[in-house]
């Protein structure tokens, strides 16, 4: 049986203009599933925050189930290297916020090593000051205000956080700009480091080391194509989207081409590893499944 679940309402806000280096976007939503609803979320090389007020759900990732987390509202999940499952049931309302790896660094207050493939609710995060920002967003009177709130709140984050290491700001913006095709080997050198001191700075900061979060910036360019998103090259707002949103008679091996990959077979492993499934199959996934 299929769970459907109609989004009753969906606002996007735009943040204020010194923080939109940092946040991509706010998008509020409020969603009822009768049935409980599963959803395969893809990995990527960005870090989701959801502050909700609704309908707990379970973030399980199938490869462990210690990396998961269950019955939370609120819950910030890492830089995924793999696929990962959600499952609700209820009336969920909240906000979810996608960010780049460096400002999450800097707004959370933690290096990413720490949440690297993991969902962690925001109780068990430094400091208590997620959980109070939840309830605040949870008691405003309706989503510019809750907007607001969010731009206050993740302002003086940044203000008061140290800032990321520039020649690590400089490493991650370069492969970004180059779509995760840049020399991993170059990228070292023209920072006077060595690949080993790279790979360990990403992963402490980033989460990931440097040529999976290539590989991840390729899927996602890829990922943002099929679901007619925008072939974005950060950390897509619409990574989350089912890919039954794509172009029908899409060219797998053009989509390949387009996105860096050296052939077809490298991209469809690519979406094996980080959805579970096939660019066809997810195609034909025209709703979310019931569990």
């Amino acid at each position: 049986m299929t769970a459907l679940a109609p989004l009753d309402e969906v606002v996007l806000g735009l943040p204020e203009v010194r923080l939109r280096p940092f946040v991509d976007r706010y998008v509020g939503y409020r969603e009822r599933a009768d049935l409980p609803l599963v959803r395969r979320e893809a990995a990527g090389v960005f870090v989701v925050l959801i502050l909700g007020w609704g309908a707990p759900l379970d973030v399980t990732d199938p490869r462990s189930a210690e990396r998961g987390v269950q019955q939370v509202d609120s819950f910030v999940a890492g830089t995924f290297d793999g696929w990962c499952m959600t499952r609700t049931v209820g009336v969920g309302e909240g906000v979810e916020l996608l960010l780049a790896p460096l400002a999450a660094r800097r707004i959370l207050g933690l290096p990413l090593s720490e949440l690297t493939n993991r969902a962690v609710g925001v109780g068990q995060l430094p400091g208590g000051w997620l959980g109070r920002l939840r309830c605040r967003l949870a008691d405003a009177g309706g989503w510019p205000e809750r907007f607001a709130l969010l731009d206050v709140a993740l302002a003086a984050r940044l203000a008061a956080g140290p800032p990321v290491d520039t020649r690590l700001d400089w490493a991650w913006r370069s492969l970004v700009a180059s779509g995760g095709r840049g020399g991993i080997g170059t990228l070292a050198d023209e920072l006077g480091w060595s690949r080993r001191h790279l790979a360990s700075r990403f992963r402490q900061e980033v989460g990931l080391p440097p040529k999976t979060a290539a590989r991840l910036l390729r899927f996602q360019q890829a990922y943002a194509a099929l679901t007619d998103v925008g072939a974005t090259l950060g950390p897509p707002a619409g990574a989350a989207q089912s890919v039954a949103g794509a172009r029908p008679g899409v060219g797998w091996a053009e989509v390949a081409a387009r996105c860096g990959y050296y052939d077809q077979s490298h991209l469809i492993r690519d979406f094996h590893q980080f959805t579970g499934a096939t660019p066809t199959a997810l195609l034909a996934a025209r709703s979310p499944v019931a569990g």
